[in-house]
């Protein structure tokens, strides 16, 4: 369903203003194949800058300088968010992009004849570890939630089979048809994932077992008549939202007990990081996560640290050697341990205080 128009900002009848510019380059996105999505945030975001030059009386791209997106940077440094927060490197390094990259084309498309973004200094993006990865056991106990006696319960057990054994993003699921899986060959063909891009990934066993059961037993109950073939369906037998699916793993996650939050992108964290754990290849890694570039995905070898923690355990000096050493610390206590710390001296009364005979 196309999204409703989004109001104007600043003057409605001038077709020089902010608002009536940014459209055409909106359209050009499109017209390069660019996502849907990137258009969306895009837009997102120079609303956010031509609602705060409006408030400032400044509504044409002429009007624009580099001491105004300068202040709007400062801006950006200074907001907190409804929590007390401030935006990170990253959050302000993505609403000024666009403005970069809108200006630029105003420039080339000789809407304006300077550019005023064009030496703008970019805030440094920190380079983040996943906050949370979840082990084995606590995926498991999160895989495990679900009430699979129900018709959706079932259907929700076989998504979160899905995100752990292939690790594909969330709008990837919600776009996944039923030819898409191939039981046979025990792949999933995700297609236009981030950056339009196709893959085909693998999926275990245990997966294609639930996904299997989901199609002969729950989705036929959701499908219409009108059935354009998806995979995963919501009550209404369309495609699911992607927020209502990101709001449904949330909930599961806090369901189980598992003192971590994420929703979906906390699986995809979480089988990269124990495929890495277990031995794979990070290239491997970097095929099913669908990243164009091995500098993020090697985010992930950070994270899996358990071969780090077999190599410290082997070589830093400081380790326990012999089963006695353990022996002696267990059966220490704190008197004993200060005892002989503070060993009494025997006092030769022979001597005088300086210890002298």
């Amino acid at each position: 369903m196309p999204r409703a128009p989004l109001p104007v900002i600043g003057p409605a009848d001038d077709p020089q203003s902010l608002h009536h510019q940014m459209r055409p380059f909106l359209e050009w996105m499109r017209t390069r194949n660019y996502s849907e999505q990137t258009v969306e945030h895009r837009e997102q975001h120079l609303r956010g800058v031509i609602a705060w030059c409006d408030e400032r009386g400044v509504t044409r791209p002429q009007e624009v300088t580099r001491p105004i997106l300068e202040r709007y940077q400062r801006h950006l440094f200074l907001y907190r968010k409804a929590n007390g927060e401030a935006l990170s490197g990253r959050s302000q390094h993505m609403r000024l992009m666009p403005v970069k990259l809108w200006f630029r084309w105003l420039v080339r498309n000789h809407r304006i004849l300077s550019n005023p973004a064009a030496d703008l200094e970019m805030p440094r993006v920190e380079k983040r570890l996943p906050k949370h990865v979840l082990s084995a056991d606590e995926a498991e106990r999160i895989l495990n939630v679900p009430d699979v006696k129900s018709a959706l319960g079932m259907r929700d057990r076989a998504i979160l089979e899905t995100f752990y054994s292939t690790g594909i993003r969330r709008a990837e699921l919600t776009n996944l048809h039923v030819h898409d899986v191939d039981p046979e060959r025990g792949t999933v063909m995700v297609r236009e994932g981030k950056g339009k891009r196709d893959r085909l990934i693998p999926i275990g066993e245990r997966a294609l077992a639930w996904i299997g059961k989901y199609l002969s037993e729950v989705r036929p109950q959701l499908s219409l008549a009108a059935d354009e073939g998806v995979l995963f369906l919501a009550l209404t037998g369309e495609r699911i939202d992607p927020r209502s699916l990101g709001q449904m793993v949330a909930d599961y996650v806090k369901r189980s007990g598992v003192d971590k939050s994420g929703s979906c992108h906390l699986f995809r964290h979480t089988m990269a990081t124990l495929m890495l754990e277990n031995g794979a290849d990070v290239r491997f890694v970097q095929v099913m996560l669908g990243h164009a570039q091995l500098t993020s995905t090697q985010v992930y070898t950070q994270v899996a640290i358990r071969a780090l923690k077999e190599i410290h355990t082997a070589t830093h000096p400081a380790r326990l050697e012999r089963r006695e050493q353990q022996e002696a610390i267990d059966d220490a206590k704190p008197t004993r341990l200060l005892h002989r710390i503070y060993k009494p001296v025997a006092i030769d009364k022979s001597t005088d205080k300086d210890g002298q005979p």
